[in-house]
């Protein structure tokens, strides 16, 4: 038996395994082997093959083994020969005279939602693709060749001195480079957080992502729940915890933001305690009704872990995001971190340095908070028209918001939108099963993943779930 790999690049430019053996010799091999990589596909319908010599060269063969192998296929009905257009895989799969083969009838497809008002996802359609397709160009264009080698677990520096330039201006984070660690989003710098870096219990607001609790559990970090109310999470209530997670510019996802009283007791906390604060900035700029507030990070950068990404701004398909540290913990995160695969593609690191560096980061990030503004303003309009009962709670910011409903609706409310084909979920599905506040019904709509022609259809859509009016 012998095996051979073809990798002539006069034919595809890919290389291709033959196993010449069985009886008959090396012509007959060849012939099997051929014919059953044009029947597996490996060899498709108008595929070059190379010339008698490449291949025989290739599979240590006599030209002459290869001329009559192809002469014998063409005449079966498996190849094709012209003059000047060299030996190729002919547009049948099958030689001429096999039985046609019947196609299968594809199942049918589960239909999806007609309409998805689910949280956390920004509108694909608004990706700014030449805005980025420049910064891509101009960075690859620029990139020292040193980028392309082995890097740095703390990613590029390009892209940390111009996150530090960004954070500081526009979201009132006071750091430096060397204290930003590039991830691919939230739950990545958990994940380089928990249990390597930081140890449970952690405190948490009692509504919030079960991925996230999940993530934290599978680290066997426990998570006790604090309290909400309009003033955003009781930090009051802490105790004996060493850290705590807060999203306190926008609450996830009852929509609050921490009071300026609440953001300053939890630092005290943390500097009496010796305790962290992890600050989740998921979408802090995105406030319609007045300024951003600034990142609770400022108030103390030693004790506060900051952590964002470009997943509600940009795109979630980047993977790319950040971890603002103190600096006690930038080792042990790196150290974490460590092995390559964690890390986030170079040439990524270096388009989002570009996209920041000229101003196309906030460029986009304006003309989409005057989007989400809208497509906000539409939907409260709409309830007001169609459902004055339902209220829409929390601050004008972010991405999502909540509708109130009355006690006992939320689940009937979200049986009725399965029907009309509306992808949402129910308040109750963000809440921690430990937590022991009142528990609200509501429902959670997230109006900026549909893009712009099709947001209308499904307002008309999430009106005809809601329950009737008194």
């Amino acid at each position: 038996m012998a095996e051979s790999w073809v990798n002539s690049a006069e034919r595809i430019g890919a290389d291709l395994h033959l196993e010449l053996s069985g009886p008959g010799g090396r012509r007959a091999a060849l012939i099997r082997a051929l014919r059953d990589a044009v029947r597996g596909g490996r060899l498709a319908p108008g595929t070059r093959l190379p010339p008698y010599r490449s291949l025989a060269a290739d599979l240590g063969v006599a030209r002459n083994t290869v001329a009559d192998a192809y002469a014998e296929l063409v005449a079966e009905g498996w190849l094709t020969a012209r003059q000047g257009s060299g030996t190729r895989v002919a547009a049948r799969s099958e030689p001429p005279g096999a039985p046609e083969r019947v196609p299968k009838k594809a199942p049918p497809r589960a239909r999806g939602p007609r309409h998805d008002l689910r949280q956390g996802t920004p509108d694909a359609s608004s990706f700014p693709r030449t805005a980025w397709l420049a910064s891509y160009r101009r960075a690859l264009q620029q990139a020292p060749n040193e980028a392309f080698g082995p890097g740095d677990p703390a990613g590029r520096v390009e892209l940390r001195e111009a996150l530090a330039e960004y954070l500081a201006r526009a979201r009132g984070v006071r750091t430096e480079p060397g204290r930003i660690v590039i991830c691919s989003g939230f739950a990545h710098a958990l994940r380089l957080l928990f249990p390597g870096v930081l140890r449970g219990p952690l405190a948490v607001e009692s509504y919030g992502l079960g991925f996230h609790r999940e993530l934290l559990a599978a680290a066997s970090v426990r998570t006790v729940p604090l309290p909400l109310d309009e003033g955003g999470a009781q930090v009051g209530e802490l105790g004996r915890e060493r850290a705590v997670l807060l999203t306190p510019a926008h609450q996830f996802p009852t929509g609050g933001p921490l009071h300026a009283r609440r953001r300053a007791a939890v630092v005290d906390w943390a500097r009496a305690r010796g305790g962290v604060i992890l600050e989740d900035d998921y979408d802090g700029e995105f406030r319609y009704d007045r300024k951003p507030v600034g990142a609770l990070q400022g108030l103390d950068p030693e004790r506060v872990v900051h952590i964002g990404s470009v997943s509600k701004s940009l795109s979630p398909a980047l993977r790319l995001g950040w971890i603002v540290l103190p600096r006690r913990y930038v080792d042990a995160v790196l150290s974490v971190k460590g092995e390559r695969e964690a890390w986030a593609g170079v040439l990524e690191q270096l388009t989002l340095a570009d996209f920041l560096a000229s101003g196309s980061y906030d460029r986009h990030v304006r003309r989409m908070r005057q989007r989400y503004r809208g497509r906000r303003d539409r939907l409260v309009a709409a309830l007001a028209e169609r459902a004055p009962h339902v209220e829409v709670t929390g601050i004008a910011a972010g991405l999502h918001a909540v509708l109130r409903l009355p006690p006992g609706a939320e689940r009937s409310a979200v049986k009725a939108a399965i029907w009309q084909g509306v992808a949402l979920d129910g308040l109750a599905e963000f809440r921690h099963p430990e937590a022991t506040m009142s528990a609200p019904d509501g429902l959670v709509v997230g109006y900026a993943t549909p893009s712009e022609h099709a947001y209308g259809a499904a307002l008309e859509a999430l009106c005809g779930a809601l329950p009737p009016g008194p």
